[in-house]
């Protein structure tokens, strides 16, 4: 049985004190707002009409010590709470944080720790050949408590009952669902580089190692979701954001495709994601614009989250989610406010 520490406790009794619900519920409210049309400006910028100050101090944990030590991690993800209660634009949230392998380390990916001073979450080790992953293939869906899958539902566990003593972090604090990466992004960490090549000589392996991840992706969200029914109007992810939907799914292995290969790899086990789980949005690392329009013609895609607008085409960008009514979010600011001189702006759907 787990036993939170006492600095854990205080931090729990401090944040219930300090949630002020009629704050929270106007904050929410504009995100609403903004996420079903009915925000008319130009760049939505949601503002915590009322700030609170820690009373206890803010514990700052190295990763390693929180991915090791289920209190450290409560400590790490409620000290983020702690001080976003006084920021403007936070949206409250934790998560089980075991970085980018946790789907992948399900599969028997060796968990890569990174060094010490390095601050910086875990991933995991490629399989290596093909072979390994044509096994892989052929199996079924791994035992959900493989890798880190252990960790993250018994530290889910472990925040829903501690958190049900406490009604107003109950309401207003979601432990938003895992970084589970999406179904590209997870072969691309199995199988590394060779996974590009077999697009071309093997197609079918590629098909049958991405059906099988999407399975596992499924059935893993299924039980967080029992955990952790997600709401029904908008879900909060990064602290950073709200979204229409219940899932995120990361794409950054995509950049690296071509639109066809996008249409061919990716866009199927994406959209069985967001039919399955009622929409949602995707975020990607690097350049997207070579295939944000196949992107935009996913079913129950309703936001996009993307970085480096340097590198893309940002005309081509805006004409695929905002101008179609898809929000980007959480998009630079500054680069926002150089081109609201664009027609029309950005129809009302830009958050930055």
């Amino acid at each position: 049985m787990f036993h939170p520490s006492q600095k854990t406790l205080d931090l729990l009794e401090d944040i219930e004190k300090r949630i002020d619900p009629e704050t929270e519920e106007d904050f929410q409210d504009q995100w609403k707002d903004f996420l079903y049309d009915r925000f008319k400006g130009e760049l939505f910028r949601p503002k915590r009409k009322k700030l609170s100050l820690p009373t206890v101090p803010t514990p700052k944990i190295n990763i390693n010590d929180a991915v090791a030590d289920y209190d450290l991690m409560l400590q790490d993800q409620l000290g983020l709470v702690s001080r976003d209660l006084n920021s403007e634009t936070a949206a409250l949230g934790i998560r089980a944080n075991y970085g980018t392998g946790i789907l992948s380390s399900l599969f028997g990916a060796e968990i890569f720790i990174m060094p010490y001073e390095n601050n910086t979450l875990p991933t995991t080790r490629i399989l290596g050949d093909t072979e390994r992953i044509r096994e892989m293939a052929e199996g079924r869906i791994p035992d959900l408590e493989c890798g880190f899958g252990r960790q993250v539902f018994e530290f889910g566990e472990i925040c829903r009952e501690l958190f049900s003593k406490y009604p107003k972090i109950s309401k207003y604090v979601p432990v938003y669902h895992p970084d589970l990466q999406g179904p590209l992004d997870i072969a691309e960490l199995l199988w590394g580089g060779e996974m590009f090549y077999a697009m071309y000589d093997e197609p079918e392996l590629v098909h049958e190692a991405l059906s099988l991840i999407t399975d596992t992706y499924t059935a893993f969200m299924e039980r967080w979701n029992k955990l952790f029914p997600p709401r029904t109007d908008m879900n909060t992810h990064w602290r950073s954001l709200y979204y229409r939907g219940t899932i995120l799914i990361r794409n950054d292995s995509a950049m690296n495709l071509s639109p066809d290969f996008y249409r061919e790899f990716s866009i199927p086990y994406d959209q069985r994601l967001l039919d399955r789980f009622g929409g949602g949005a995707i975020h990607f690392c690097g350049r997207g614009d070579h295939y944000i329009e196949a992107l935009s013609e996913l079913r129950g895609l309703y936001g996009v989250n993307m970085s480096q607008p340097h590198l893309n085409d940002m005309e081509k960008i805006y004409q695929n989610t905002v101008d179609k009514g898809i929000k980007l979010l959480s998009f630079n600011r500054e680069r926002a406010e150089s081109d609201l001189d664009r027609p029309n702006a950005f129809h009302h759907n830009l958050h930055s």
